[in-house]
């Protein structure tokens, strides 16, 4: 486990290091050590003030919505939880539109509040009605809960920004989901959070161990369920929040990591506390290499970052829902 950790460290190393170097102009090493040495250059401003805070943002975002994707899918042995399938993304979204629209509010700390009470009642909402249709350990009825909630607060969010023009303006490129053109002290929304959000995590990893277990057999053991379900959520969602709030709604990534944390751990079954590092790490990773993909993939035009996760996010999901098919026949 200790290679695998190494290994994706360095292959975090690696992927930042080509996103500094990666565009739609190709720079070599020597100009991305003059524009940290003393560039005052063209080239120096855009690695500087374009390409480092896109590469950073991406990797806190990265890294944030794959361990929420983790703690989702451990509390309700639901391989198929993360937050943008479950709507927890267009909640936060909706909240931050509405902050905008209504309260006029643009600043960190007002899109922040707002991004966080927006993931935090939609995780709520979502799981409501997931229990009172059949228990959240339904894959089908989490998703299309997920779903429901997520549909019906993007028709909200379209409704405020088609009354609204000058907020539509706005908002339109945020609502993509793009690393893009992120001024750096948006990192002063996601950052804290996702330190909250790992050592919480860590803190609770004997706890999710255990949940592994159906409940009746971890209440046995003397693990207060509904409360670690419910911290796990509130992490999870406080994590969705911090990456809806800098990056806009970013679809597939907290499913991709999770599981490509698992395939690469092999036959061996990760403690959650390994998990943690293995899905905050291939979070990263992705993050920042979808980032550098949908640069060049269109270039000189750029494609939205949600499209380049699509490509391995909903042939995973297919995957997972057919496995699941299979087990239960």
């Amino acid at each position: 486990m200790g290679r695998l950790v190494l290994a994706l460290g360095l292959a975090l190393c690696a992927v930042v290091l080509l996103s500094l170097h990666a565009g739609l102009v190709f720079y070599g090493p020597q100009k991305v050590w003059d524009a940290f040495a003393d560039g005052q250059s063209a080239e120096a401003l855009i690695i500087t003030t374009l390409r480092l805070p896109r590469t950073l943002i991406g990797l806190v975002a990265g890294a944030a919505l794959g361990l929420s994707g983790l703690l989702m899918q451990s509390v309700t042995r639901n391989p198929v939880a993360e937050p943008g399938l479950l709507g927890v993304n267009s909640g936060a979204a909706f909240a931050v539109i509405l902050c905008v629209i209504v309260l006029g509010g643009t600043g960190l700390a007002g899109l922040g509040i707002a991004a966080i009470l927006g993931a935090l009642l939609t995780t709520a909402l979502v799981f409501l009605i997931s229990m009172s249709s059949g228990g959240v350990g339904n894959p089908a009825t989490t998703l299309l809960a997920g779903f429901t909630v997520a549909a019906l607060t993007a028709s909200f969010s379209q409704t405020l920004l088609l009354i609204d023009e000058s907020a539509l303006e706005t908002l339109l490129f945020w609502l993509s989901g793009s690393f893009a053109d992120r001024p750096l002290h948006l990192l002063w929304l996601g950052a804290p959070l996702l330190v909250v959000g790992v050592c919480g995590s860590l803190f609770l990893a004997t706890a999710l161990d255990v949940l592994r277990l159906d409940d009746a057999s971890a209440q046995a053991v003397g693990l207060n369920v509904a409360a670690v379900r419910l911290s796990a959520l509130t992490l999870a969602a406080l994590l969705a929040a911090g990456t809806v709030a800098m990056a806009g709604p970013i679809m597939f990534l907290g499913l991709a990591a999770p599981h490509l944390a698992r395939l690469m751990a092999g036959n061996v079954l990760p403690s959650t506390r390994q998990l943690i590092v293995l899905t905050t790490l291939t979070g990263a990773n992705l993050a920042v290499a979808a980032d550098i993909l949908a640069r060049v993939v269109v270039a000189p035009g750029e494609a939205p970052m949600s499209a380049v996760l699509a490509l391995i996010g909903v042939p995973m999901l297919i995957h997972i829902l057919r496995r699941r098919k299979g087990l239960a026949n």
